[in-house]
């Protein structure tokens, strides 16, 4: 037995959460350069302003309606997602984090003390008092009702925000309701395909031959129909699986003309994959530098680029990827353009201490200091956002992405705490 939780409105609700007066206030949050809506509270919601739209396009709406926008704040809403996961790895016996903002949970041995409704309620209720963040509770024999029985949640505000999916006959009618659309890992070109098929309903799906379905699309969407009709596929996952590439990029806020600039931008980037890399505790054999005007400007002439290269031995340090990085840029770079975004790539993982060398290779020992340097810096970074950093990261990054709208950091910096009067 599963229960997905899923945060309402995260990004929404994390800005809300520290600004009371904006309680009854529609709220939604922009993507990178204040460019498009990314998330919206139910009231931004209740007055149409879709999902991904331009800001440019709703700004006359955003102003009549009193609609109040706020910048990407991406360290407040990991900050406030680690606080909901912690919360929740101390209500069930396995918890799988599955996304920022949700979490599949293991109910094994829940029902024999309380019901499974009541465990939901009380998720609710605890998850709020601890973090002031609401939460919907889907609860069913596997993880793809589950995730239809939070839609389910969510959508009909009598259930309480929680929906148990025991039984079969629910299961049936919430199918019967739901387009075939709307069941996880059904995206868009699946759907066309399944209503040619005469399937337009999750129950019609669920109804379907697994055999006949392998036979026309795939094992995975064999695996989905056996999830709607109750048959565990999908384990609890409690480990992130481990990646297989890492990718720091970003757009920046002013185009780019100048390579001193470019420099700075490069070494922030491999700074933070490197950083990534670490956490991951693994080492990257592999950077790829790349960059590139705007592919959506009539004035600025086109052009893209990227340059790859192998590092003689697998490394987590940043100086080695800084060094190799500023060696690409150097044959990337080109006069006369203005470039809209760069970025780099880490990739070829391996475990430390594994990478075996050539017969003919005399691999470098990687000194003791500088495993502690590099230890020492991400220790102190993440007490203290960007305490030490490298010089070539430059000071100002006047080139960074626009955030005009940023709320303070509220949880992780001590000079931007709340203060109550």
């Amino acid at each position: 037995m599963f229960a997905l939780v899923d945060c309402n409105n995260f990004y929404a609700s994390c800005e809300k959460l520290f600004r009371p007066d904006l309680a009854d206030t529609p709220v939604v949050v922009l993507s990178n350069n204040d460019g498009c809506v990314v998330a919206r509270s139910k009231e931004a919601k209740k007055l149409g302003i879709k999902m991904g739209v331009p800001v440019f396009q709703v700004r006359d709406v955003l102003h009549k309606q009193g609609v109040v926008a706020f910048s990407s704040n991406y360290a407040l809403y990991a900050d406030m997602s680690q606080r909901v996961m912690s919360t929740l790895e101390n209500l069930a016996p396995r918890v799988e984090v599955y996304s920022i903002d949700e979490a599949f949970l293991d109910l094994t041995g829940i029902n024999y003390s309380l019901s499974l409704t009541e465990f939901g309620l009380q998720v609710r209720r605890i998850v709020h008092k601890h973090t002031g963040i609401n939460v919907c509770v889907g609860i069913a024999p596997t993880k793809t009702l589950a995730k239809l029985a939070n839609h389910a949640a969510k959508t009909w505000h009598k259930t309480g925000g929680v929906v148990d999916l025991t039984c079969t006959e629910r299961q049936r009618k919430l199918l019967a309701l739901l387009p075939v659309g709307e069941v996880w890992g059904i995206g868009g070109k699946l759907t066309k395909r399944l209503q040619q098929l005469g399937i337009d309903t999750a129950l019609q799906l669920a109804d379907a031959e697994p055999e006949f379905i392998r036979q026309h699309f795939s094992v995975v969407v064999e695996r989905t129909v056996r999830e709607l009709r109750g048959e565990s596929c999908l384990a609890l996952e409690q480990l992130a699986p481990t990646k297989k590439q890492i990718i720091s990029s970003r757009a920046f806020g002013d185009r780019i003309t100048d390579k001193q600039q470019m420099q700075e931008a490069i070494s922030e980037y491999v700074s933070r994959a490197c950083k990534k890399l670490r956490q991951e505790q693994q080492h990257a054999q592999y950077l790829t530098v790349f960059l590139r005007t705007s592919p959506f400007s009539d004035t600025d002439a086109p052009y893209s680029a990227s340059k790859s290269i192998a590092l003689d031995t697998p490394s987590s340090d940043t100086r080695v990827f800084l060094a190799k990085a500023m060696q690409l840029l150097e044959a990337l770079w080109v006069n006369g353009y203005r470039y809209a975004k760069a970025g780099v790539m880490l990739a070829d993982f391996y475990d430390p201490g594994v990478y075996q060398p050539s017969l003919f290779d005399t691999p470098p020992v990687q000194k003791d200091t500088d495993k502690k340097l590099m230890q020492l810096m991400d220790t102190l970074n993440s007490k203290h956002s960007k305490t030490l950093w490298f010089a070539s990261q430059g000071t100002k990054q006047e080139w960074s992405m626009k955030r005009e709208l940023l709320s303070p950091a509220y949880t992780t910096d001590w000079q931007q705490l709340p203060v109550v009067k």
